[in-house]
């Protein structure tokens, strides 16, 4: 039971934080836990299937090779994980009445992710143990959580403007830019010190997360 703590205790503890940044409309806690599961299960299962046909289509056969990290990084991992999440908002949340303002899309992006994120912890901490867990309490997790927020808050302006695909697929760019970055850094790990850029870019991530915040929560028309 400790291990199973230690994998969703920050995953809940973020769901609570985002829930509580809801100030003005809040959404139904059956919807959200609809898309916590569909991030779990869907967004998994996607991972694994295109995973599997793009590294058939880019093998990765030198892990000192600075080139196929980045391609591991930036398409292997970042983009089919967040695209699987993507998926998810755009054509189930997105498209619900509940998806009500332009906060919405950090919300459902956010679940989605912690979804995902609390299937994958789980995981790894049966995997590797107690000190994992506690470690990506810091890292992996709130990570997932910055691309979600940062995919969300694009995937919020799409659904209230002309330019839908624009602002969704900038969404999805964006998110895997941050999520690439930061898995670049950590899998140059023969290259001392390097890892220090995964920290940089979740730090950026977190503020640039707290700014999106702050922007869709100040032009909800339920704001009174």
């Amino acid at each position: 039971m400790s291990l199973l703590f230690i994998a969703l205790a920050p995953v809940i503890v973020i769901l609570i934080y985002i829930y509580i940044k809801d100030k003005y409309e809040k959404e139904p806690l059956s919807f959200l836990f609809e898309n916590f599961i569909l991030g779990a299960i869907v967004s998994i299962v996607v991972t694994l299937v295109l995973g599997y046909f793009i590294q058939r289509l880019f093998p990765i056969t030198n892990k000192e090779s600075i080139i196929q990290q980045f391609i591991k990084a930036f398409f292997i991992v970042g983009f089919v994980e967040e695209f699987s999440k993507y998926i998810i908002v755009r054509y189930h949340a997105q498209k619900n009445a509940e998806f009500n303002e332009p906060f919405d899309g950090i919300v459902y992006a956010l679940v989605v992710s912690m979804g995902f994120a609390a299937l994958e912890n789980i995981i790894y901490v049966y995997q590797y143990g107690f000190t994992t867990g506690l470690t990506r309490a810091f890292t992996a997790i709130p990570a997932h959580a910055t691309f979600g927020i940062l995919m969300g808050y694009f995937m919020g302006k799409a659904k209230f403007s002309k330019n839908n695909v624009k602002y969704n697929l900038l969404g999805l760019l964006v998110a895997t830019v941050f999520h690439g970055a930061y898995d670049f850094f950590l899998f140059l790990d023969f290259l001392p010190g390097i890892a220090i850029g995964a920290f940089i870019s979740l730090l950026i991530g977190v503020l640039l997360s707290k700014k999106a915040i702050t922007k869709h929560q100040d032009i909800s028309q339920f704001k009174t």
